[in-house]
């Protein structure tokens, strides 16, 4: 029944002029006809769960039943998600005041969330950093997230005013990232995306990819970053990066620095935060985890109970077109 009326809120949810251009442009891409290509899309939808873009950005038209089948599609991602996480959690980790709150031991950066300071004790952090990041405590996909240099304002007074009008509340010292990873994009933080699930006390790590920025200071791929595998044993990028509209990198545009055979510095250490933090709130089990990683080793910038599907499952990174159950 969840997924009858899954699929029924999908259908009026849909934007249906994006649906019809999607299937356009894959008809003339591929030489199928137009109808034809409809169908398959609504078949997919059906069959596996797939969302149109799931069956554009994951090139489901050149896929075979036996490969669709491997793929975790939007459908199948909300069932693991029903299945391993409580709902009623999400706020502790959605929620990035409360989320620091509940994982303070493991950010290891001061910050401080002006709903609950006075503006005193907010001028004197402020003044204290020189750079910072300011979040909006709802936002999401690297959106609504500011980089503070208070050396472009008049004073700490213009600052908060400023943050509190555009409710970017919550604030954090800047975390310095290793110096391999600042050689290989030094504008932002280049982070982790670690997915894990906890099953009988147990942490498993699904899958890993290093977000890479672009030019902007954020490496979220919804924001014009790019995206690479993480090898779970060796934490090596065996495979190039690629961005939202499908361009590959073997080296980085920006720093000409390899990306194919590049090392993330403290990779057990970064296995081993996720396992710890995993335990602490272990109604949501099925959690992807945002890393930093610095000079002193592996730290949290957020997490996400209702981790994404999209970047891990791209063409250029799934060779054999097969996914999960190859692994």
């Amino acid at each position: 029944m969840k997924k009858i009326i899954y699929m029924i809120k999908r259908i009026f949810a849909m934007n249906y002029s994006k649906f019809f251009n999607i299937a356009k442009e894959i008809s003339k891409k591929t030489k199928k006809p137009y109808i034809f290509v409809l169908f398959d899309i609504i078949y997919c939808g059906l069959k596996h769960g797939a969302g149109y873009m799931d069956y554009y950005v994951f090139e489901m038209y050149n896929l075979n039943e036996k490969q669709r089948k491997t793929y975790v599609t939007r459908g199948r991602n909300n069932e693991f998600i029903r299945k391993y996480n409580d709902k009623s959690k999400y706020e502790l980790m959605d929620n990035k005041a409360l989320f620091n709150k509940n994982f303070n031991d493991y950010l290891k950066r001061d910050w401080i969330f002006l709903d609950e300071t006075d503006k005193s004790q907010a001028i004197s952090w402020i003044e204290k950093h020189n750079l910072f990041i300011a979040k909006n405590i709802l936002g999401t996909c690297g959106k609504q997230v500011k980089k503070i240099e208070t050396n472009k304002y008049n004073n700490s007074n213009e600052i908060y005013d400023e943050l509190i009008n555009t409710k970017h509340t919550l604030l954090e010292e800047y975390a310095i990232q290793h110096t391999s990873l600042m050689n290989l994009h030094p504008y932002s933080v280049n982070t982790i995306r670690m997915v894990t699930l906890l099953k009988n006390n147990r942490t498993y790590e699904v899958i890993a990819f290093l977000r890479i920025g672009n030019g902007g200071y954020v490496d979220n791929l919804n924001s014009g970053g790019m995206t690479a595998p993480i090898d779970l044993d060796e934490g090596i990028i065996k495979l190039p990066a690629t961005d939202k509209e499908g361009n590959v990198y073997y080296k980085h545009p920006l720093t000409n620095v390899d990306i194919v055979g590049f090392k993330i510095p403290y990779w057990n250490e970064c296995k081993q935060i996720v396992e710890k933090a995993s335990k602490i709130i272990p109604e949501i089990a099925y959690c992807g985890w945002d890393i930093c990683v610095t000079e002193n080793g592996p730290c949290f910038i957020e997490a996400n109970p209702f981790p994404g599907h999209d970047i891990y499952q791209l063409p250029i990174h799934v060779p054999d077109k097969t996914i999960y159950s190859s692994r």
